[in-house]
């Protein structure tokens, strides 16, 4: 539960600009969709698919390691880490029994035998849209636990496209016509709350000291 008096306090050192770009940018927001990279070699390719969340409305970006150790790419996140939500996780395992326990169907993107082209699919279920390293794709364990399979249309000899291209590609086509539909894909009124406070936080100098004299 969010700490009205204390986000009120927060936001009055913040300029008038600043938080109405804060409710702006919220309005836009989402949960609806989820985006998971698996084992991405490349940090930079992680840190883009970061920013593109950003840039479209996902709010959470989950993120499983089990291959190879990560660090936030600052310079090609260009501050999204500061706006978008992280998960981690350590298992493919521990990551799909997550999100299938708030809701989500888990859609592998990679082509396959069964997979549906991006303008067909729908978008009416919360989804969890996977991807995976850049030189093999999804594991074989995504791929036995996926509910269904995601693939963009494409009509040249090239067979695949960059995960970060991928991403933003499939990102900003499902958010658009997720935003023009009549689905409730907004975030929740506490939902809206937690993240002006958490944004807030981030945008103060020294937020940690002033939390603890205002409770002090």
């Amino acid at each position: 539960m969010v700490d009205i008096d204390y986000l009120n306090f927060l936001e009055n050192i913040l300029t008038q600009n600043r938080k109405e770009k804060f409710l702006e940018v919220l309005k836009n927001r989402t949960k609806h969709f989820t985006v998971v990279v698996e084992d991405v070699f490349q940090m930079h390719n992680t840190s883009a698919v970061m920013r593109s969340c950003e840039v479209f409305g996902i709010q959470e970006l989950n993120i499983i390691e089990q291959r190879f150790g990560k660090r936030i790419d600052k310079e090609i996140a260009m501050g999204a880490q500061k706006w978008v939500d992280i998960n981690t996780f350590d298992s493919v395992t521990n990551c799909v029994d997550t999100l299938k326990s708030r809701g989500y169907q888990i859609i592998a993107t990679t082509p396959h035998e069964k997979d549906c082209m991006l303008e067909d699919f729908e978008i009416s279920k919360p989804s969890a849209l996977f991807f995976g390293t850049e030189k093999d794709g999804l594991s074989e364990e995504i791929l036995q636990k996926a509910d269904g399979f995601l693939k963009i249309p494409m009509v040249g000899f090239t067979e695949s496209l960059n995960i970060s291209v991928s991403a933003a590609i499939i990102i900003q086509n499902l958010t658009t016509r997720l935003r023009s539909s009549n689905i409730n894909w907004q975030l929740s009124e506490e939902e809206i709350l937690e993240k002006r406070l958490v944004w807030a936080k981030n945008s103060i100098k020294d937020s940690k000291r002033i939390e603890e004299r205002y409770y002090s």
